[in-house]
Order: structure tokens, then sequence, then C-alpha cells
């Protein structure tokens, strides 16, 4: 017997040309890679643009003179407001370019070309975020490293590094402290001793007996103060030192969960926005 005979949809040539796009759509990636990382790019470029336009507009906005320029409040509010704007708008755009940049599905159901849209956008706020983090920790980097070279080389070594690397130096030296006309004595040994001990302390919830009488000895050997005045300065300077704390704390706290809001802001609107991108590429003819 012959071979069985093949059927062929009436058309012709023409026909099976319109077999190949399901095929190709069928064993394909649902993630067009280049249309990602090309938003990615765009909105991390977009990112740094504005944020530095809004570290040059609030740099302008405030004086070392008290009384001149913004206040401290109104400067926090506005770059909260500015870091939220500049999610929304870098993740938007590019959300929106990646949606237009990907590949027309043909023959994908309506709401899995929807799916994937948000999902363009949302990876592209992903990757983005990425590349702008990585940006800004080597820049930070890169900064500390200059820093401590700077400070290795220069005359003055020893005070500038304790002044950069220790971040209680401030009140170390409020504790050694001394009149215009007295003699200060300079014990490196005594100062490492007096800062271990003083961060040690602010640790913990209270500093302990022992450890305030240790330091009011330090105190009190260093700058030629007696026993009762060392131990006023010791318990002075660590209650101002648990506030700075407190409000660094506080400030850090609040400034995490702004940004937690800008970044959610900025995965939303890089979502939708794909999508709009996506419909607005669809609508172009085969």
């Amino acid at each position: 017997m012959g071979q069985p005979a093949i059927s062929r949809p009436a058309g012709g040539r023409g026909s099976n040309l319109t077999e190949i796009p399901a095929r190709s759509e069928a064993y394909s990636s649902g993630v067009s890679w280049s249309a990602v990382i090309g938003g990615a790019f765009v909105s991390a470029a977009l990112g740094l643009i504005l944020l530095t336009l809004g570290t040059g507009l609030g740099f302008s906005s405030v004086s070392p003179w008290s009384n001149v320029g913004a206040s401290a409040s109104t400067i926090t509010k506005a770059a909260i407001v500015w870091l939220i704007v500049t999610q929304i708008m870098a993740s938007a755009m590019g959300g929106y370019l990646a949606g237009r940049l990907r590949t027309k599905w043909t023959q994908v159901y309506t709401d899995e070309v929807y799916f994937r849209d948000t999902a363009h956008g949302f990876l592209v706020w992903a990757v983005g975020l990425v590349i702008t983090a990585s940006v800004l920790v080597s820049a930070a980097a890169t900064f500390a490293g200059d820093r401590a070279r700077s400070s290795a080389t220069s005359s003055t070594a020893t005070n500038s590094e304790a002044s950069v690397l220790e971040p209680n130096a401030y009140f170390v030296d409020l504790l050694l402290r001394t009149n215009p006309a007295g003699t200060e004595r300079s014990d490196v040994t005594q100062r490492g001793l007096l800062q271990r001990s003083f961060d040690h302390a602010l640790r913990q919830p209270d500093m302990s007996p022992a450890d305030q009488a240790y330091l009011a000895q330090l105190v009190a050997a260093q700058t030629g103060m007696n026993e009762p005045e060392a131990e006023k300065r010791v318990s002075d300077v660590f209650e101002q030192a648990q506030r700075s704390a407190e409000k660094a704390r506080s400030a850090v706290a609040r400034f995490s969960l702004w940004l937690f809001v800008a970044l959610l802001c900025g995965a939303f609107c890089a979502s939708y926005a794909g999508t709009i991108g996506g419909r607005q590429r669809d609508r172009v003819p085969l």
C-alpha cells in the first residue's frame, strides 16, 4: 500500500507560515531578558540622575547659618517625598520600556500576556534595584578606602584616624577635657582603655557600677580631677551619648520604613507600567 495522505490546510504555503509563530512561542521563554535588562539600566540611570538632582537641591536649600534656609524637618520631609517620587518615575520608565521592547506574543491568551507584562515590569524593578545598590555600595567602599588611606598618610594620623573610625571619639574627648589653663595629659594607652570601656558600656542598657568607677578613675588620672567630679562627668557624658545613640537609632528606623514604602511604590509602578507598555506594543500590527 502507498503512503498515507497528509492533510494540508487550505491556503497552500501561506497557511503553513501561520503555524510558525505558535510553534516558536510554545518552546520559547516567557521572559524577554533583553527588554528586562535594557529597562533595568534605564531605571537605574534615571534613578541616579534624580537622586543627584535631589541632593543638589537639598544642599542648595540648607545653610550653616542659623535661621537661614530651610529647617532640618523641612529638608527631611522633602527628602522622603523626593525619594518616593524618584522610585516612582525611574521604575515606571523602566517597566514601560520593557513592555514596549519585549517580543510580541501572537498565540498567547490575554490573561497570560497581562501576567507576563506585569512580570517584566517587576523584573525590571528588581534588576534595576540590584544595579543601583551595587553602584552605591561600590562608591561608598571607594570613599571609605580613600579616607582611610588619607588618614594613614597624614601627619596627625593617630588623632585623625580615631576621629574617623571611632564613632564615640567625641564623647571620649568630653571625658578627657581639662581647663584651658590646666595641663592635659596625653596617654595613648589610657585613652584606648577608656575608649573600649566606654564603647562596652554604651552597648549595655545601663553602666555597671564597676565600669563607672573604673572610668572615673581613668578620667581622674588623665585630667587631674577628683573622684566625685570624675564620676559626675562620666555619668553626664554617658547619658549624653545614650541620647545621641537613641536619636540615631530612631532616625535610621524611620528612614528604613520610608525606604520600604518608596521601594514598594517603585515595584508597583514598574509592574503597572509594564502592562501599559505591553498593551501599546500589541496595538502595532504584524
